[in-house]
C-alpha cells in the first residue's frame, strides 16, 4: 500500500532545506548583497551620532542565523562602538537554542545584546499589541519567512510601522525570474495540495509595497539550485530536495506517478532550469527588497 502524501512537519523541512542549501548558491547569493550592498543600507539605517542601533529579526525555521550575524557584524563596521540590541522572532524551541548556542561561541559580539522571543510573527504582533508598547527598530529583516505568515499585506504593514525614523525593512523573497515563480504560475496543477505555504514571488511584495505608499528599492541577485540528483531514481539527497520543492514527505514514494511526472517535466523547462555541463540548475534568483521607514 502506498502511503498518503502529509506535509513535513518543521523538523522535516529543515532536513530538506539542508539538502537545498547544500545543492543551491542561495547562501552565496545573499554574501553577495551583504558585500554589495548592505553597507551602504546598514550606514543608512541610523543616525550617525546614534549610541545605540536597535534590530529585530524575523524568522521561520530558524536555519540562516549565520546570515544573521553576519548582518550583525556589517553594522558593527557601519558604526563602530555602537550598541546593538538585537531582537530575534523564531517560533522553534530548539532553533532558539542552537542560535543562542551559535551566538555563546561569538568572542566579537561583546556589544550587542540578544532579546529572544519563541513565537511567531503574529504571536509577537499581536503581543505588541496587548502590551500597548510599540518599540521602534532601525533595521529589521525577513529573510525568505513571508510563505509561511498567516496574512502578509498586514504583517508587512505591521512590521513597518516598527521602523524608526531611517529605519530600513530588509525583505528577501524568491524573484519574478526564478524558477519558483515560474512553477507556481504555470505548473500549480503539478504541485501536491499539502504545502500550506503561500506561493509568492517579488511582484506580490512590490504590489503590497504600493498599496501601503511606501518607497522601496529592489536588488536583483542569481542563484542557482543543481537538482540533477531529483531525477535519479532511488537517490536520497534528489528525494529530499523533492520534498523540500514541493514541502512534501517522501513526495517522490508517495505522489501518484502521473503527478510526479508532470512536476519532472516542468522542472526541466527553460522558464524553470537550464542545462550546465550536463547537470540541471534550477533558477533561484532572489530579490532583496530594501523598504524605506
Amino acid at each position: 500500500v502506498i502511503p498518503s502524501m502529509r506535509s513535513l512537519t518543521a523538523e522535516e523541512y529543515v532536513e530538506a532545506f539542508k539538502s537545498f542549501l547544500d545543492h543551491s548558491t542561495e547562501h552565496q547569493c545573499m554574501d553577495e548583497f551583504n558585500k554589495e550592498e548592505m553597507p551602504n543600507i546598514m550606514a543608512r539605517a541610523s543616525s550617525a551620532f546614534s549610541r545605540q542601533v536597535s534590530l529585530l529579526l524575523l524568522h521561520f525555521y530558524l536555519v540562516r542565523r549565520e546570515q544573521d550575524l553576519k548582518m550583525i557584524r556589517i553594522l558593527q563596521a557601519a558604526h563602530p562602538g555602537v550598541l546593538i540590541d538585537n531582537e530575534i522572532v523564531e517560533p522553534n524551541p530548539q532553533h532558539v537554542a542552537a542560535y543562542k548556542e551559535l551566538v555563546n561561541q561569538a568572542p566579537d559580539l561583546q556589544n550587542v545584546s540578544f532579546i529572544w522571543h519563541q513565537l511567531t510573527s503574529s504571536e509577537y504582533k499581536q503581543q505588541v499589541k496587548e502590551k500597548g508598547t510599540h518599540k521602534k527598530f532601525d533595521f529589521i529583516h525577513m529573510i525568505q519567512m513571508l510563505y509561511r505568515v498567516e496574512d502578509i499585506p498586514s504583517t508587512i504593514k505591521f512590521f513597518h510601522s516598527c521602523l524608526d525614523h531611517h529605519g530600513k525593512l530588509l525583505i528577501i523573497i524568491l524573484s519574478d525570474s526564478s524558477g519558483w515563480a515560474s512553477l507556481w504560475k504555470k505548473y500549480r496543477h503539478c504541485l501536491p495540495s499539502t504545502d500550506s505555504g503561500h506561493y509568492i514571488t517579488s511582484s506580490g511584495i512590490t504590489d503590497v509595497l504600493k498599496r501601503l505608499g511606501v518607497e522601496y528599492h529592489v536588488y536583483e541577485f542569481p542563484s542557482g539550485w543543481d537538482i540533477t540528483e531529483c531525477f535519479i531514481e532511488g537517490d536520497l539527497v534528489g528525494g529530499r530536495m523533492m520534498d523540500f520543492l514541493t514541502g512534501t514527505k517522501n513526495f517522490l514514494g508517495t505522489a501518484p506517478p502521473g503527478l510526479r511526472q508532470q512536476l519532472q517535466e516542468a522542472l526541466c523547462q527553460p522558464e524553470c532550469s537550464s542545462k550546465k555541463d550536463g547537470r540541471i540548475i534550477f533558477s533561484n534568483n532572489l530579490s532583496m527588497i530594501v523598504v524605506e521607514s
